[in-house]
């Protein structure tokens, strides 16, 4: 090319990634307000955006990537735990989280109740804006250790048993339906909404936001063999599942597990997946003997 077309390639080439730029900028704005759930910021939502910033709680935490890394990111917590589960842990972090245990301590805020409910419905809009899939996984901060191993809770959620960080756990690849059903298990174990794995950790000893779950079926069947065993499952596959459905049924001994008569568990499951899902599932951790 000559200096002229040169020229004019220059200039129009620039005027092209220019239009472009401002058409998915224009785009963008015109997603806005149902990308980030505009229509549910309520009253509520605003006061506990306040109670966030006067607490200052981004100084350890991240949402949507912005703040310290000192605590877990909470941009989707309020799906991972639920909201008894937040409230009981907001009134006392401590039941929760020690020093002396985990390497770390919660301060307790010493937030009234309707300031815990407003901060709770700040984190519940933030977990419904649509971030694109963002973060990942559920992003976990702990110093505990699992027994035996130098590796941490965090690694062992991304590695899964039996394998090393390098390889891709069964929710991170594509799952056939040629697999077996304690496979399929095995990935929604990582995959359902909200993850098992969030709160369940599969190593002996190592309690998350729920128990541990090796062994559960050894401990199911000994819960079905116990006189206090209220619920209305006659095997372990009932018992996993009613766990799963019904999760207030029976309530797992601990007081971190339940406050006033309710589970932390999430109820819905029973909704976001089918019954054959639930039956992978179900398989999957009845292997755990």
């Amino acid at each position: 090319m000559n200096k002229r077309q040169t020229r004019l390639f220059a200039i129009g080439s620039t005027l092209v990634a220019a239009l472009a730029f401002l058409g998915m900028t224009i785009d963008s704005h015109r997603q806005f307000p149902e990308l980030t759930n505009a229509d549910s910021i309520t009253p509520a939502v605003t006061r506990g955006n306040d109670v966030w910033h006067a607490n200052n709680c981004i100084n350890c935490h991240t949402l949507f990537g912005e703040g310290a890394y000192y605590a877990p990111d909470l941009t989707k917590i309020a799906q991972l735990r639920g909201a008894p589960y937040l409230k009981a842990f907001l009134r006392e972090p401590e039941r929760f989280y020690n020093e002396e245990q985990h390497r770390r301590l919660m301060p307790n805020p010493n937030l009234e109740d309707p300031e815990i409910d407003d901060l709770i419905a700040f984190l519940d809009w933030v977990a419904n804006v649509d971030n694109q899939g963002w973060p990942p996984r559920p992003i976990l901060v702990t110093g505990s250790s699992i027994p035996g191993t130098s590796l941490t809770i965090a690694q062992q959620d991304i590695s899964g048993p039996g394998k090393t960080e390098n390889q891709m756990p069964p929710g991170a690849r594509p799952v056939s339906g040629n697999e077996s059903p304690i496979a399929l298990g095995e990935a929604l174990f990582r995959t359902a909404t909200p993850a098992c794995n969030a709160c369940h950790s599969i190593a002996p000893g190592v309690n998350l936001a729920g128990p541990t779950l090796a062994g559960v079926a050894t401990r199911a069947q000994q819960t079905l063999d116990s006189p206090s065993y209220s619920g209305k499952a006659d095997s372990i596959e009932s018992y996993i599942r009613e766990s799963i459905v019904s999760p207030s049924a029976y309530l797992h001994p601990g007081e971190m597990y339940s406050a006033e008569g309710v589970s932390f568990m999430p109820t819905s499951y029973a909704e976001s997946l089918t019954d054959e899902q639930i039956d992978q599932l179900v398989q999957y951790l009845a292997s755990f003997k």
